[in-house]
């Protein structure tokens, strides 16, 4: 007889097994989930992932997927009414290493090594990214076309907010920086990310 669990709807079974892969990022690593452990965490067959999923790249591109369109969404809400771009940038980085403490196993996912294998493979995820991507990519265009950054190839500039910011979150949730509590975590970011922006500012 079917257990409770595995008498999911497909579309209740597809989002449960995509809970359990994030739940076994938090409890072990990407590199350890296998369908048929997020299979035990679900509480279905070894058998239910593969009604929606082929092999395991394939549940962890979905996870990415639902990852970043919650991201790409908090950038855009973080600074959709702001008009000055450097304050757009700040407030933009900060909304990013927000999300990514806030949401470390999606994180991991969509932009650890597993996720720079898989672009290619899933092109909805490099079109997601790249829309992560182009957001502050536009704002420092926008900011040079207003006589605020720095002449320069905007791709070029928007690469090095990326790694500073990337790279600040990855020392926040690898517990290379210790911060105390949410507060202290904002305000560390943005003096990073002030640090950065005097560098991008027209001299």
């Amino acid at each position: 007889m079917k257990t409770e669990r595995e008498n999911y709807h497909h579309g209740d079974l597809r989002q449960a097994l995509i809970d359990a892969a994030l739940e076994l990022v938090v409890e072990k690593d990407v590199s350890s989930v296998s369908l048929r452990e997020v299979a035990r965490k679900a509480g279905v067959s070894h058998a239910a992932p593969y009604r929606h999923f082929e092999d395991k790249e394939a549940l962890l591109a979905a996870v990415a997927q639902e990852g970043l369109e919650m991201f790409n969404y908090s950038l855009y809400e973080a600074n959709q009414h702001i008009t000055n771009p450097l304050e757009k940038l700040e407030v933009g980085c900060s909304a990013y290493v927000r999300y990514a403490i806030a949401h470390p196993s999606y994180y991991r996912i969509m932009f650890g090594a597993y996720g720079a294998n898989v672009e290619k493979k899933y092109p909805f995820l490099a079109d997601s990214i790249q829309q992560s991507w182009m957001q502050f990519v536009n704002i420092i265009a926008l900011g040079q076309s207003m006589g605020l950054i720095r002449p320069g190839d905007p791709e070029q500039l928007a690469q090095g907010v990326w790694a500073l910011t990337h790279g600040f979150a990855m020392l926040v949730l690898d517990n290379q920086i210790t911060l105390k509590d949410s507060r202290e975590i904002e305000f560390r970011s943005r003096f990073t990310i002030r640090l950065l922006m005097e560098g991008l500012m027209k001299r």
